[in-house]
């Protein structure tokens, strides 16, 4: 592929719902460039973008795919974005290396909850932003309605660019509100002059003020011309949009038919003209020499920097990190600075990806989007020069809450599963694995279930490997509510040296949760030699590990050695520690024994409307509302503690009362008793466990 100026690139990620048609759209501007000679369906997994074996298999993207567009002299790197919520990461990083959005909304659909997400997505990063309403080739949608709604969410930044003309019902051209003028389209998306009808007058009109108010309030002359009636010519209407879009204080909506290649070359065209290059946007770094901001606002002139925004680890493509040139022209022979690494790299080619297809550079622009094959970066790294060393932040990735418990179907895979997930957690960094020794279990933690089931199907078609997925255990703990004093005596003789430990000792309650025990002695008269201290220490240390009742760890317990006896012969540090582990047995059994369960602190924004729904909902899981609050935003905060265990599948349950526009987040807060129900099933649960383990 060509090399290109800053100023001929535009970086433009497709946001919007899932089956929303970003996909389509994206392979029809391909199609339209002449990357392709046949246009790929979606439902045929043909397309340039949905590649993986599991978006063929599924009909739906999973990643997200570069496809750079040239188009009038220019580059148009399209970043084609997974619409359900699931797959979010790999959307931030894409909204993280693009200049402006394209919200696809359906026709069909209308504005949905991943429409709304995407916009508030793009005023996070400030991004410009178009709407392209797909689906217009079906008869009955009406491009009115889904106008008045974004209208109706966000003002009169909407302004349409276009509205469709129909004939017998029938998707057959036009009219441009710019030019007010009429255009029917012909083969291949392409179009010709025509009437606007004039049932369509009044709506000309509307969408026409709605843009010559804008294009007034760009500066104090253009507002005299217009109170004054005089009318703007079309290279001034265009001039003003371009710095209202820019400004993202107008976002025009245009239209089309991407499956038939209508209103493409349009979209196109207006990303082109309205969008803005790279150099137009600020992008800043700290300066590691001077610890000063680098201000390298995608300057060509400037030391060479780029930041690394997502990884690819394809068993079948190998390894790629995908950078966006910060700063500087970067060339294939270049040696660059990893600042993060504190490492040099070694850059002997550099590509552009169409999808899953690297097509080999000699240089990458300022602004320019591309990659670099076998490098030992990741995700979120800073390549630099070494005498100008800088670091750009981190983009800010949604944090996983939805777990499961997992486990090799076929055992001696384990490492192989440790090392594929390794792999897939450089790709995509919502995913981890986390290692619950308590529990003896191994969780994968993700953004939703939808997710993890995608995880399972790609380990074992990329890497031959099987996991199974399980509901986790949760890590309760044991405490006692009573004190009870008990002895323990540890008594052997089998020949020789006998052993012989003699203790008394109390267990109450020792207040503090976070301490396992708490261990004191007020021996009088040299009953228990101080030298075996230590020794009963040691035994109540080892049984606190793993509870009489229930085989939890104990925690809050103050044990208190009181009397005992001993043999100058026989004693040792093992009898006594023995004495000890009887005599906790024995006494915890009889002080009130209960199970804590883990308790977490929840927050969940859902707009007004639903927090009725909600609040019920966290109260059937045995959750306390403490309180809520407004994000003033139109949406509430609620705060409230609710068992750990009651937060397994709670994601989709949220997501299926809110329509999928409610989040949640929480963190571990403290152990409470749990209730006598939760407690007895507990019991049994580990107890049915032990028995078949000794079957």
């Amino acid at each position: 592929m060509d090399v290109f100026r800053t100023d001929r690139i535009r970086n433009v990620v497709l946001l919007g719902h899932g089956g929303a048609g970003k996909t389509t759209l994206a392979e029809a501007m391909a199609y339209l460039a002449g990357l392709t000679s046949r246009l790929g369906r979606v439902e045929d997994g043909n397309t340039v973008s949905d590649y993986d074996k599991e978006e063929i298999k599924r009909h739906f993207s999973i990643t997200t795919s570069l496809i750079p567009v040239p188009w009038q002299k220019n580059k148009v790197n399209i970043l084609d974005t997974p619409g359900y919520f699931d797959f979010v990461g790999e959307v931030e990083e894409a909204v993280s290396a693009a200049d402006a959005a394209i919200i696809v909304v359906s026709g069909k659909a209308g504005v949905q909850v991943g429409t709304q997400k995407a916009w508030n997505l793009c005023e996070k990063y400030k991004l410009p932003r178009m709407i392209f309403v797909t689906d217009m080739d079906v008869d009955d949608v009406s491009y009115r309605k889904v106008v008045d709604q974004l209208t109706e969410l966000y003002g009169k930044k909407i302004a349409p660019l276009h509205f469709p003309i129909r004939e017998d019902g029938k998707f057959v051209g036009y009219v441009n509100v710019v030019k007010q003028a009429g255009r029917k389209y012909i083969d291949k998306g392409q179009k010709e002059e025509c009437e606007i009808p004039s049932y369509l007058d009044e709506y000309l009109e509307k969408y026409h003020d709605i843009l010559m108010e804008s294009v007034a309030e760009t500066s104090e002359e253009f507002m005299d011309r217009y109170f004054e009636g005089d009318e703007f010519s079309v290279t001034e209407v265009s001039a003003a949009l371009a710095a209202n879009v820019q400004d993202a204080s107008i976002v025009p909506v245009c239209m089309g038919s991407p499956i038939n290649l209508r209103g493409v070359s349009n979209l196109l065209d207006d990303i082109c003209g309205y969008f803005p290059s790279p150099d137009k946007r600020s992008c800043n770094g700290i300066s590691q020499k001077t610890n000063e901001i680098f201000e390298a606002n995608y300057d060509f002139a400037k030391a060479k920097s780029a930041y690394v925004w997502k990884s690819i680890v394809d068993p079948f493509l190998g390894k790629y990190s995908l950078i966006k040139v910060c700063s500087g022209v970067i060339k294939s022979d270049d040696t660059l600075y990893n600042a993060t690494t504190e490492t040099e790299e070694k850059i002997s080619k550099l590509y552009v990806m169409r999808a899953n297809k690297p097509e080999e550079v000699s240089e990458l622009h300022a602004g320019d989007i591309g990659a670099i094959g076998k490098a030992g970066c990741k995700t979120g790294d800073t390549l630099s020069t070494k005498a100008v060393p800088v670091v750009y932040g981190k983009t800010e990735i949604s944090k996983p809450y939805t777990y499961m418990a997992y486990a090799a179907k076929t055992k001696g895979d384990e490492d192989k599963i440790s090392s594929a997930l390794a792999k897939m957690m450089d790709e995509d960094l919502t995913l981890r694995s986390v290692s619950d020794t308590e529990n003896r279990q191994t969780l994968l933690y993700g953004i939703g279930e939808q997710q993890l089931e995608v995880v399972v199907s790609k380990l074992q078609a990329r890497y031959k490997v099987d996991i199974v997925l399980s509901k986790p255990k949760f890590a309760f703990r044991e405490t006692l509510r009573k004190k009870v004093e008990a002895q323990g005596k540890y008594k052997k003789q089998s020949g020789g040296h006998g052993q012989y430990g003699d203790v008394k000792m109390s267990f109450e309650p020792s207040g503090d949760l976070e301490t396992p025990y708490v261990f004191e002695e007020k021996v009088f008269g040299g009953a228990v030699p101080k030298n075996y201290f230590p020794a009963v220490e040691k035994g109540i240390q080892e049984c606190v590990q793993k509870g009489p009742l229930a085989g939890y760890p104990v925690v809050g317990v103050k044990a208190t050695l009181l009397d005992g006896s001993y043999h100058p012969v026989d004693s040792s540090e093992m009898a006594f520690k023995m004495a000890a582990t009887l005599a906790f047995k024995k006494a915890f059994m009889e002080a009130n024994p209960v199970l804590l369960e883990p308790i977490a602190s929840l927050k969940v924004t859902v707009p007004d409307k639903f927090t009725g729904d909600v609040m019920g909902d966290l109260n059937r899981r045995r959750g306390r509302v403490l309180g809520m609050n407004s994000n003033h935003h139109g949406k509430q905060i609620i705060e409230a503690d609710i068992p750990m265990s009651e937060l397994f599948g709670y994601n989709t349950d949220l997501r299926s009362m809110t329509g999928g526009i409610g989040v949640y987040e929480y963190e571990f807060s403290r152990y409470e008793q749990a209730p006598g129900d939760v407690q007895k099933k507990e019991v049994e649960a580990r107890a049915d466990k032990v028995k078949a383990a000794e079957g």
